[in-house]
C-alpha cells in the first residue's frame, strides 16, 4: 500500500496539473489505437489472450476518458468514478475467464508468431504509458485506478509473450488460455483494490 503522505501530496497537486491531463490524453489515444490493432490480430491469430488484451485496451481508453472528465471535481465524484471503473475491471475479468473456458472447449491453437509480435508492441506501448503515469500512482482512488490499469497491462503483455513461446513450443492452446486466466485474475484483484479505496474516500467525503 502506498505511503499516506505521498498519497496526500499527489492527490492535492495533480488534480489541476495540466501535465496529468496531458498524460491521460496520450494514454487514451494510444490505448484506443492499440485496441484496433490487437482486436484484429487477436481474431486473425485465434488468440484468447490477445483478444482479452484488446478489450483491456478498450476499457482503459474509457477509463482514461472518465478520469479526464472528473479530474477537477470534488473527491466524492472522483471516488464514484473510481467505483464505476472498478466495476468495469471486474466485468472484464469475468468475461476473460468465460472466454478462456470457451477456448478450452473449442480446443484450437492460436498463431504463436502473431501473438509474439503484437504482444511485444503492446508491451512497449504500455510500459511507456506506465512510466508517464508513475508519478501519480499514489493519488486518490481515481488516479490509483489509472495506474493499476497500466501496471496490469504491462504485466499482461509479458504474459502474452510468454504464452506465444508456450504455444510455439507445444503447438497447443493451453498457454494462451492460461495467460487469459491470469489477466482475468489481475483485473479482478485490481478492481477489489480500487473498490476498497474508493469506498473509503466516499466515506471521508460524507463525514
Amino acid at each position: 500500500m502506498a505511503d499516506p503522505c505521498c498519497a496526500g501530496k499527489s492527490g492535492t497537486t495533480a488534480l489541476d496539473d495540466p501535465r496529468w491531463r496531458r498524460v491521460l490524453w496520450i494514454a487514451l489515444i494510444v490505448n484506443a489505437a492499440m485496441f484496433g490493432v490487437e482486436i484484429v490480430a487477436g481474431v486473425a491469430a485465434d488468440s484468447r489472450a490477445l483478444q482479452a488484451d484488446a478489450l483491456d485496451f478498450l476499457g482503459d481508453s474509457a477509463n482514461y476518458a472518465i478520469s479526464l472528465g472528473v479530474a477537477g471535481m470534488a473527491l466524492a465524484w472522483r471516488a464514484r468514478a473510481a467505483l464505476f471503473k472498478a466495476a468495469t475491471m471486474l466485468v472484464f475479468g469475468l468475461w476473460v475467464f468465460g472466454s478462456a473456458i470457451w477456448g478450452f472447449v473449442a480446443g484450437t491453437a492460436p498463431h504463436a508468431e502473431t501473438m509474439g509480435i503484437i504482444g511485444a508492441l503492446a508491451l512497449a506501448v504500455n510500459v511507456a504509458v506506465a512510466l508517464l503515469l508513475y508519478r501519480y500512482r499514489a493519488g486518490d482512488a481515481n488516479m490509483r485506478s489509472v495506474w493499476i490499469c497500466s501496471r496490469n497491462d504491462a504485466i499482461g503483455n509479458l504474459a502474452v509473450m510468454g504464452a506465444a513461446l508456450g504455444v510455439f513450443g507445444t503447438g497447443r492452446s493451453w498457454p494462451d488460455l492460461a495467460v487469459a486466466a491470469i489477466m482475468a485474475a489481475l483485473a479482478i484483484w485490481g478492481s477489489i483494490d480500487v473498490f476498497r479505496q474508493a469506498r473509503g474516500e466516499l466515506a471521508m467525503a460524507k463525514a
